[in-house]
């Protein structure tokens, strides 16, 4: 009685080893280049904590960073202004009544809304 290969079997040898595959790309003239081309290209773009891919988010993150850094430098350049401007008396007034409607006891304070 003659045993038959199952399908499995048969295609199981038909599959190619690593070795095999190897010296088939060594082989062709260009083949083992390609492939370790690609390999590199593909670890320099995606993995690893220096991809490219993690390389341009650092990127935008620092823009952002830098954004907000020029944002609190212009607002602590404006405060110092202001603090400058209240070591005065008559300007100390003139700012509690602008921002904070302070009046004197006999004044009258009318607010006018300016539409543009």
């Amino acid at each position: 009685m003659c045993k038959k290969k199952s399908n499995f079997a048969a295609n199981f040898e038909n599959i190619m080893s690593f070795s095999d595959f190897w010296t088939t790309i060594q082989i062709r003239k260009w083949g083992k280049y390609v492939v370790t081309i690609v390999l590199f290209l593909v670890i320099f773009l995606f993995i690893g904590d220096q991809s490219l891919i993690q390389f341009v988010k650092r990127g935008r993150e620092i823009r952002h960073l830098e954004e907000q850094r020029d944002a609190y430098r212009s607002a602590s350049e404006k405060a110092q202004r202001e603090i400058q401007t209240l070591h005065n008396a008559d300007s100390l007034e003139r700012y509690a009544r602008e921002h904070y409607y302070m009046h004197e006891a006999n004044e009258d304070i009318y607010l006018i809304d300016e539409v543009e």
